[in-house]
């Protein structure tokens, strides 16, 4: 392994990119990188917790100039999706837009698009919810005495079934966009 590390290392070095690679962890008030010190931010899932544009905001002092940032970000599919559906994700992302504002809003916030794709189904089951069910399923049999364990396994059971009812209505959206030395600097922007 190390000797492939060094390969990549050399691979990754002649392709133009950095020799390194950092992870941080920081919530979006306390953050201290300096200024243009990334060349991609890469966020699964998460940008959503704070709204796609202020989340855009926040990462493009971040970057460098033609900086980079992948995402994904939860979509609506359908305009008027079933109500039971709509309560499940205005408990946690109450803004949920559609496609066509999560493109506006990389526009908005001085990013160029680079590509987007709605996740495909099969993903969602082969990746997520059938390793889930069968998790669900083995710690159901672990915890079967245990009736506040087994109602936490029922609510998560309640996810892969919404989906499986009601896909047509949402998805995740991975989407790519550049930073340009005009991107908004600041968290606090409207």
């Amino acid at each position: 392994m190390p000797q492939a590390s060094r390969s990549s290392g050399r691979r990754s070095r002649s392709a133009g990119f950095r020799p390194a690679s950092a992870r941080w962890s920081a919530t979006w008030r306390t953050w201290t990188s300096p200024p243009g010190n990334f060349d991609l931010v890469w966020s699964e899932g998460a940008l959503y917790n704070v709204g796609i544009e202020r989340a855009l905001r926040t990462c493009s002092p971040l970057l460098e100039p033609g900086g980079y940032v992948a995402f994904t970000d939860a979509v609506w599919r359908k305009v008027h999706p079933p109500p039971e559906v709509k309560a499940s994700f205005d408990l946690d992302y109450p803004t949920m837009g559609r496609v066509p504002d999560v493109l506006t809003a990389i526009a908005r916030c001085g990013f160029s698009l680079v590509g987007h794709f709605t996740l495909p189904d099969e993903a969602w089951w082969d990746d997520f919810y059938s390793p889930m069910q069968r998790r669900i399923a083995e710690l159901r049999g672990t915890y079967a005495a245990d009736s506040e364990a087994l109602a936490v396994l029922d609510q998560f059971a309640q996810e892969p079934e919404m989906y499986r009812l009601h896909s047509e209505y949402y998805a995740y959206l991975p989407a790519s966009s550049s930073s340009s030395p005009t991107s908004p600097t600041s968290l606090d922007q409207p």
